[in-house]
């Protein structure tokens, strides 16, 4: 039996569908930063707070750093977006985009209770939209979803050393 036939239609459609949505909110949050020239993580960066708070307000001090994260992060979310999108390299988008949150959340974890200079969208207890999406990638991380459609099942063929190495 193959993978395929391991699980419904409905659930596969669903596990597509959820790496769809991921990969759209991360690939249209880079394009959005990086189409703004004005755009910049340092007030982000500077509303950190909790045990690492340090760490990133110190990130802040040094300008060619403020924009080296800059560029890496918005790159990293149109990358990531992509690759998820299109099921090209999913399980590294997958990785990347958990590692990304994971840098979120540490910034600004929402289970300590503080109160923060830029607001959230809605009130939390714990658990945030960044962890909920962290998990989420989690799940997409294990599933095959792009061996059923994306660009992964093609990469497969053409290049079977990916499988080995555990990029899809």
């Amino acid at each position: 039996m193959n993978k395929e036939q391991c699980y419904t239609k409905a659930q596969l459609t669903w596990l597509m569908m959820l790496r769809l949505f991921i990969g759209w909110h991360f690939m249209y949050e880079g394009m959005v930063k990086i189409m703004n020239p004005k755009w910049t993580s340092m007030p982000y960066l500077l509303d950190s707070k909790g045990f690492a708070s340090s760490f990133f307000i110190g990130l802040t001090q040094d300008a060619n750093m403020v924009d080296m994260i800059n560029l890496a992060n918005e790159w990293a979310l149109l990358l990531i977006g992509l690759g998820l999108t299109l099921g090209c390299l999913y399980r590294l988008s997958s990785v990347g985009g958990m590692i990304l949150l994971a840098m979120y959340t540490l910034s600004h974890p929402s289970f300590i209770g503080a109160e923060y200079m830029m607001p959230f969208e809605g009130s939390y207890l714990w658990i945030d939209k960044n962890l909920v999406e962290l998990a989420a990638l989690g799940l997409l991380c294990v599933f095959p979803t792009s061996q059923i459609f994306g660009f992964d099942r093609m990469l497969g063929k053409v290049c079977p050393i990916l499988h080995k190495l555990k990029l899809i």
